[in-house]
């Protein structure tokens, strides 16, 4: 994973030639034709225009494929952000949603700037498989309404209220729709294991629009749910902003940027596996950015790297980020040329892709196999999941980070262990130290040994077992041979010991530290407190420091 900040785009093309690109033309078409009806669907469900989802999948995928660290990926709309976007749509209106696309793209650019692009690796899979699960639930919920042909008004968002609603509305199941639905649905579900080449996406719209269109059937379409469809390429504007709208969106606004360098990341290290590449992981979230702000600013929605379309991207021969502008300059096509055969597509069939896409999003072999892990890890699941599902993922991913981060200082904790031995003239079953200790330990010189991170969490556990010691001694020495890393709570810790032993007039050694928490020690002034004489960096050293103070 480089961090360079130099789109891919300008690499490959150096050994770039004609067979190559007719390749990853013929990719980019299949790959706009996959996209145009998720990117249709998408921003239906997340209550927006139809066309949106293409000025999204158009704007934000033109940028993405130019200036990304990725040679492959295809950047668009995606189910994840489904949620967040209906949320800021039902509270803010369309003008919100354009404002928080933008915020979130300048997020994304920080995070590129400030070389964030590995951290990425450092999210929980719990967590990821967690809120990934509740987000494909409440997607296929959204899609009840539509796959069924309700005639629903005000469809509450929160789930256990949608669903209360759907089971006392079964009066209003509309079966004409609901056939349309489940002729595509089957179309999605057999259509793969018959050909893999030609996406089932589009099988199942052309049959299913045919049919409506040839049996003049009376099924709700994108065109009699939006009589005023564009089919021009929209002009830039900006959207009003205040500081009090920043303050509003600012949160919706990072939890898109999370989850867009989250899932184009993951996306860029798959599709990396695929080709033997090696993607720019910090260009990569400055294009993501650039494309966020480009599809805000001309009236899109928020866009990421696609896993679904950049696997489709690779299998059918795109190589380079020609195949992803290809792909842009298709949809911009079909919107200019295409939109009256658009407008046909049934609304059932368009909430059978998104039930096909909840379903794979859903990684239920996966959430099923957690459900094993150690407890820590399946609490957080659960808690994620449930979180995501019954209020938002804001507070999802907030809620599982913390209880990770805790469950983490547990375990650290738990690793790390203070030991100590005093001497007695016999030999102890479980002895510790090596023999040479033997003749150095008594009353007078007493050795501890702090095993592990040596950090916040097992501070008060070091304090508690040197406050455990019987009885008064000339010589505490304090072995950190076996600690990597020291942070400000220990250094704390020892301070405070250090001020105990000088009350009690004892004198304090430490032994064997390690450079990285010897710079930290130093750096604070502890080793100058102490005395340099009292740290040691050899165990014989701080024997026969012991040996002196002892006979003192």
């Amino acid at each position: 994973m480089s961090t360079r900040l130099k789109p891919k785009l300008l690499s490959v093309m150096k050994t770039y030639n004609k067979d190559q690109f007719v390749k990853d033309a013929i990719a980019g078409v299949i790959v706009a034709i996959i996209a145009l009806p998720l990117s249709i669907a998408l921003a239906i469900s997340s209550g927006v225009s139809p066309e949106q989802g293409l000025y999204t999948a158009i704007i934000a995928g033109f940028f993405i494929s130019l200036l990304g660290g990725s040679r492959v990926q295809i950047g668009g709309p995606s189910a994840t952000f489904m949620v967040v976007v209906y949320g800021v749509v039902a509270s803010h209106g369309v003008d919100g949603l354009l404002l928080t696309t933008i915020l979130a793209g300048i997020i994304l650019i920080l995070f590129g700037l400030f070389r964030l692009g590995s951290m990425i690796k450092y999210i929980p899979y719990p967590i990821t498989v967690g809120f990934t699960s509740g987000i494909a639930l409440t997607i296929f919920s959204s899609q009840i309404k539509d796959f069924f042909g309700m005639t629903l008004e005000n469809v509450p968002t929160g789930f256990i209220n949608k669903w209360k609603l759907y089971f006392s509305s079964g009066d209003q199941i509309h079966w004409l729709p609901f056939m349309i639905g489940a002729i595509a649905l089957i179309i999605l579900i057999i259509w793969p294991k018959i050909n893999k080449r030609i996406p089932a996406s589009l099988i199942s719209i052309v049959v299913t629009t045919v049919l409506v269109a040839l049996l003049n059937l009376d099924v709700p379409t994108i065109g009699t749910q939006y009589a005023n469809l564009s089919s021009s390429f929209p002009k830039p504007s900006f959207p009003e902003v205040t500081w009090n709208k920043i303050e509003m969106l600012i949160s919706p606004a990072f939890t898109i940027a999370f989850l867009c360098s989250l899932e184009s990341l993951l996306s860029a290290v798959v599709s990396d596996g695929m080709i033997g590449s090696k993607h720019r992981s910090n260009m990569e979230l400055v294009a993501e950015g650039i494309a966020n702000i480009a599809s805000g600013l001309f009236g899109g929605m928020p866009a990421t790297g696609a896993i679904a379309r950049t696997v489709a991207n690779i299998k059918n021969g795109g190589r380079t980020p020609i195949a992803g502008i290809v792909h842009a300059v298709t949809l911009l096509f079909i919107l200019l040329f295409l939109m009256p055969l658009v407008k046909m597509i049934p609304l059932a069939t368009l909430s059978a892709v998104l039930i096909m896409v909840s379903y794979n999003m859903s990684e239920w072999r996966i959430f099923k196999k957690l459900l094993s892990a150690p407890k820590s890890d399946v609490s957080v699941l659960l808690v994620t999941f449930i979180l995501t599902v019954l209020f938002d993922l804001t507070l999802a991913i907030s809620v599982g980070m913390v209880l990770t981060s805790f469950l983490f200082m547990k375990r650290m904790t738990d690793v790390t262990n203070i030991q100590g031995v005093e001497w007695n003239d016999e030999e102890e079953e479980g002895q510790l130290f090596d023999d040479e200790l033997k003749e150095v330990l008594s009353d007078e010189i007493l050795i501890y040994e702090v095993n592990g991170p040596f950090f916040f969490g097992a501070a008060d556990k070091f304090l508690d077992s040197i406050q455990s010691l019987q009885g008064p001694s000339k010589v505490l020495i304090i072995r950190l041979r076996n600690v990597p890393v020291i942070d400000a709570t220990a250094v704390h810790a020892l301070n405070l010991l250090q001020d105990n032993c000088r009350r009690s007039g004892t004198s304090l050694i430490l032994s064997e530290i390690n450079d990285k928490p010897y710079q930290v020690v130093k750096r604070v002034g502890l080793v100058k407190d102490i005395g340099r004489e009292q740290v040691c960096r050899s165990f014989n050293q701080a024997v026969e420091r012991a040996k002196q103070l002892a006979n003192h």
